[in-house]
């Protein structure tokens, strides 16, 4: 049985400097999900901006940081919450000084904004498909993760930083698969990029085929995968067999079609698979998380994927490996249901989002 861990990290005081060169950082991380430890981030070329919590401020000269970890919240949009997941969990795997730890505020449906704060759509293309943001037409979800990316890769802050782990759980899980084979930076940024998908109702599907309603797709089975902490790998693909039903299966962010909008509007089919198969990632599901809860995504679209969220990723990944000819690694987290805290704070999981 999994025990309880129960983390208590002291508060950091931050003293900055008014000189305009970057200064060195503080010696110890900023770790409490508080005013102190959070940062706004200029978005395009107005005042649009929107928050962060971190554990070291983006813009400060830090030589000792070697990693960089960013953590996507869920459809709750509690980056607190998040922030204190990673923090912990970088605690736990010792890599709390030299990790700088990031968890994006989405802010969307009712939120109330601050000052030129962004804002996105709850439902469509959302923020969680790098959909266009209600209150700046001009900025994507995507774009504030790029700009996150982009200053952590800044050689002359970070210097000896040497990766960088795009992460999120349920929601967030959602848009890390996505942005993974949408972005733009990832060949260009100058620092490793990687990966982490955990347990998301659905995912961009790079053909119109799914999986068949049998073996480990049947839905019975499907729910009973709990059972095992092994990989489900009966699957058969084939053309989705509701599709008069449910005319919107294949479109974006279910798949690659009709996408009219937001950032990956002029970025072809082909080339979203290129991106979808070369660039490193590893696939998270909780090994009971076939239970329709914590914000389950019934719709049609998202049923089309399998009955459960274990059971999708599993067909997910073993298309994409098979099919597509993809690397990409997938862990059944034991003991763990639809829970962040749970999957981040395992030991298998942790070289994953603190790589050495």
């Amino acid at each position: 049985m999994r025990t309880a861990i129960v983390i208590a990290i002291g508060t950091v005081v931050w003293v900055v400097s008014s000189a305009k060169a970057p200064l060195a950082a503080a010696a110890s991380p900023c770790v409490t999900a508080t005013a102190t430890c959070t940062e706004w981030i200029a978005l395009g070329r107005g005042s649009a901006r929107s928050m962060i919590y971190r554990s070291f401020p983006l813009d400060m000269h830090n030589e000792g940081i070697r990693r960089a970890t960013v953590m996507v919240h869920g459809a709750g949009r509690n980056a607190d919450h998040y922030f204190t997941t990673v923090t912990s969990a970088a605690f736990i795997a010792g890599a709390l000084e030299d990790t700088i730890v990031v968890s994006p505020r989405l802010t969307a449906c009712n939120d109330k904004l601050e000052p030129n704060e962004v804002g996105w759509s709850c439902t469509g293309d959302s923020w969680r498909s790098g959909g266009m943001a209600v209150t700046h037409p001009d900025l994507s979800s995507f774009d504030f993760i790029d700009q996150i990316v982009t200053k952590l890769a800044n050689k002359r802050v970070f210097p000896n930083l040497r990766a960088i782990v795009v992460t999120g759980h349920s929601a967030g899980g959602q848009l890390v698969a996505r942005y993974q084979m949408s972005n733009r930076l990832h060949d260009s940024v100058g620092t490793p990029m990687s990966y982490v998908v955990a347990n998301p109702s659905s995912y961009a599907w790079p053909s119109a085929t799914r999986p068949l309603s049998v073996d480990d797709a049947e839905p019975e089975n499907a729910k009973g995968a709990w059972e095992t902490d092994k990989p489900h790998a009966k699957f058969s693909y084939g053309a989705f067999q509701g599709s008069g039903a449910c005319p919107n299966y294949d479109r974006w962010p279910a798949g690659l079609q009709n996408r009219t909008a937001g950032y990956t509007v002029n970025t072809s089919d082909e080339q979203l698979k290129k991106q979808l198969v070369s660039r490193p990632t590893t696939y998270l599901l909780g090994q009971v998380d076939t239970l329709p809860l914590g914000g389950f995504d019934s719709s049609c679209p998202a049923m089309a994927q399998g009955a459960t969220r274990r059971a999708r990723g599993e067909a997910f990944v073993k298309y994409v490996n098979e099919q597509l000819g993809a690397k990409h690694g997938i862990q059944i987290v034991p003991e763990c249901g639809h829970n962040d805290r749970c999957v981040f704070t395992t030991d298998a999981v942790l070289p994953l989002i603190f790589p050495k």
